[in-house]
């Protein structure tokens, strides 16, 4: 419970997002019954806005806390006007994996990081794949794996840090996930997919983003059905208007 308090106040508020200019975004998180770490943190700074979506090993009250000190570093950095993806990565990785140190944990995690400002997006960090979807469905995937590595395993990641750059045209926009999307299971095991996200993106583009996301989180509920909930449901739907 106290997990699942930690992870539901952090998040962003709905005013916060309405106040960006340009970008439609919705988010939304489901804890799962052993809760885990799953973060996603949209932040506006100095007309920059920085998109954050990671995904912690294991359930648990420690995994909830280290999303909670993933979140604090990313706006500290923000703040502070570091706009490197290699130094910014880098330092908050020098952090996490310091504090995991002193908690002896063995907890690490996946995190992409997304800078938009007027149409442009940089992207950098390891997460799961980043769904860019154009004006008319069309989507395009991004594989993060060679754009960083995870956070808090070694103490200097800064030579695996890259960044790629995606232009968004007006009705453009980015889908954002964690596995417990894709890994969610049916009451049969049948798990629901990174194909079947895609088709109900595309099928749901014309609407706003927060029409996609419900799209999205309806049918991932009638996949799921009465089956348990094993991670964290966590998606984050950009539009460009």
């Amino acid at each position: 419970d106290i997990t699942r308090q930690l992870q539901q106040m952090i998040l962003p508020k709905e005013h916060e997002l309405k106040r960006i200019e340009g970008l439609q975004i919705s988010g939304y998180m489901e804890p799962a019954d052993e809760v885990g770490g799953d973060y996603y943190d949209v932040l506006n700074h100095n007309g920059s806005v920085k998109i954050g979506i990671g995904d912690v090993t294991g359930h648990g009250l420690e995994s909830g806390v280290l999303m909670l000190m993933v979140q604090t570093a990313v706006r500290t950095l923000m703040t502070h006007n570091e706009t490197n993806p290699t130094r910014f990565l880098d330092t908050l990785n020098r952090t996490i994996f310091n504090n995991t140190q002193r908690m002896q944990s063995k907890k690490n995690l996946t995190l992409s990081l997304l800078d938009y400002q007027q149409g442009r997006l940089r992207v950098s960090g390891q997460h799961e794949e980043i769904l860019v979807v154009r004006a008319g469905g069309q989507i395009e995937r991004i594989d993060t794996f060679d754009l960083g590595f995870p956070i808090g395993v070694v103490e200097d990641i800064a030579e695996f840090v890259t960044q790629m750059e995606i232009t968004l045209e007006p009705g453009d926009g980015v889908v954002l996930y964690t596995d417990g999307i894709t890994e969610a299971e049916s009451g049969g095991k049948q798990l629901y997919g990174l194909e079947r996200l895609c088709q109900v993106i595309s099928q749901s583009w014309d609407q706003s983003a927060d029409g996609v996301r419900q799209a999205i989180v309806q049918d991932i509920r009638q996949h799921i059905g009465d089956h348990k909930v094993y991670d964290d449901i966590t998606l984050v739907v950009l539009k460009q208007t």
